[in-house]
């Protein structure tokens, strides 16, 4: 066995209990003020598969929204970055089953009349209405599914974890199970400082197209803290960049990538601003959401068995970090590896010296599913059964400290199996 000591990383932020919250029931629905919906409308051909999901607000509220950085954006994607720029929203209409995406005007028509379709049942503006879709790109997306599903859902729509679970099954594409997650803490904001119980949650979607470049696939959160709109923005932009724009699961940035934060401040207490402790508190809360959905989104890739995490320490700077986190990311040698439980560390090193940062192999060391294997540039002595038997978790871990600097990241990815080539191999056939 090694005696060297393993690599020191950053703490994760997936417990809630690590700041002050706990897991609650409810998702996206946890957050008082919110109802959630999920039906069939016909958008895709299996009328058993929900394909169309609505979460509202009761009353018009703060929100924050990020979007896909893809220069071919689908039309969903900009009529809702329009919407969103006022930091006020009553819902979020997704479907899947199409991404009306490179459908030009027409779709651009389609998702502004999805807009005013919805806010003509709440009784809103059409401004106030997010749109997003998911599935096939370039496919043209009529009207006339949401003119006949958008009275059904906002009818079905109930503030229950049902309901909640029923959004985030609509959503769903390729991937295999919903991700949900909801948790709620005392947050000291009342007017003398009082508490109130403060929840958030959400759901997301997104296996296969994944190296979100703002956000993943699509995500929708909720929270009842009374955020202002410059808090809402900063909490989840913060959010994001460290936990959805930290997944790949093969390198690709999707057409339609949106995630949408509503805050109703239906918990109480005094508006929330940027700088204060209970910002840090709520902030932090959604970053753990946002966190444990993001890595839901990596064990999910498409013909997945492991999720993976690669930490990278000791960079010169955080973009240096990040650009050889990626490149063993998506090193389809080291994701092969994995799925083969083949501990072959020499991947790792070859895909952190292919990427261009600069450092000296002489200061790196390498750990592999926890065990030491590169120290200073050289190899480590393993035992390749108790390898083997490591292989056996869930998620398998991968460390490297660059000697370098101070600058870290974390990104999660998974293995590479035969199932990702045959599950987009048939993905419209």
């Amino acid at each position: 066995m090694s005696t060297f000591a393993p690599i020191a990383v950053p703490a994760t932020v997936t417990d809630p209990a690590s700041i002050g919250f706990a897991p609650c029931e409810g998702g996206v629905c946890a957050a008082a003020g919110v109802k959630a919906a999920g039906i069939s409308a016909g958008f895709r051909k299996n009328p058993n598969r929900k394909d169309l999901a609505l979460v509202a607000a009761d009353e018009t509220c703060v929100c924050a929204a990020t979007f896909t950085q893809n220069r071919f954006c689908a039309a969903p994607v900009q009529v809702s970055r329009a919407h969103a720029a006022s930091g006020h929203a009553r819902a979020v209409i997704l479907n899947s089953g199409n991404a009306n995406a490179a459908t030009g005007d027409p779709g651009l028509e389609v998702a502004r009349s999805t807009a005013e379709l919805v806010a003509g049942e709440l009784g809103c503006a059409a401004d106030d209405v997010l749109v997003a879709s998911t599935g096939v790109i370039g496919v043209p997306l009529g009207i006339d599914k949401f003119e006949t599903g958008v009275p059904t859902i906002v009818s079905a729509l109930e503030a229950t974890s049902a309901s909640a679970h029923d959004a985030a099954c609509a959503v769903m594409t390729t991937d295999t199970v919903p991700k949900e997650v909801s948790i709620e803490g005392p947050v000291a904001c009342g007017a003398n400082g009082e508490q109130v119980m403060v929840h958030v949650g959400g759901f997301t979607k997104g296996s296969g197209m994944i190296q979100p470049n703002m956000a993943t696939m699509l995500c929708v959160l909720a929270t009842d803290a009374p955020l202002t709109i410059g808090a809402a923005q900063s909490a989840l932009r913060a959010a994001v960049y460290n936990t959805f724009n930290k997944v790949t699961v093969d390198s690709d940035t999707s057409t339609n990538d949106s995630c949408f934060l509503l805050a109703t401040g239906a918990a109480g207490g005094e508006p929330i601003e940027v700088g204060t402790p209970a910002y840090e508190q709520v902030a932090a809360a959604i970053r753990c959401t946002c966190e444990n959905l993001a890595r839901k989104i990596a064990a999910d890739g498409e013909g997945a068995t492991k999720l993976v995490t690669v930490d990278v320490v000791g960079a010169a700077t955080d973009a240096d970090a990040d650009t050889v986190a990626r490149a063993i990311a998506n090193s389809p040698l080291v994701k092969t590896a994995i799925f083969g439980h083949d501990a072959n560390w020499g991947r790792i090193a070859g895909a952190a010296g292919k990427c261009g940062v600069l450092f000296d192999q002489e200061d790196v060391d390498i750990d592999f599913l926890g065990v030491p294997v590169c120290r200073s540039g050289l190899t480590v002595p393993m035992d390749e059964e108790d390898m083997l038997r490591r292989f056996e978790d869930p998620e398998v871990t991968i460390a490297v400290s660059l000697g370098a600097g101070a600058a870290s990241t974390r990104v999660w990815t998974c293995d590479l199996t035969h199932d990702y080539v045959t599950i987009n191999g048939d993905y419209r056939t």
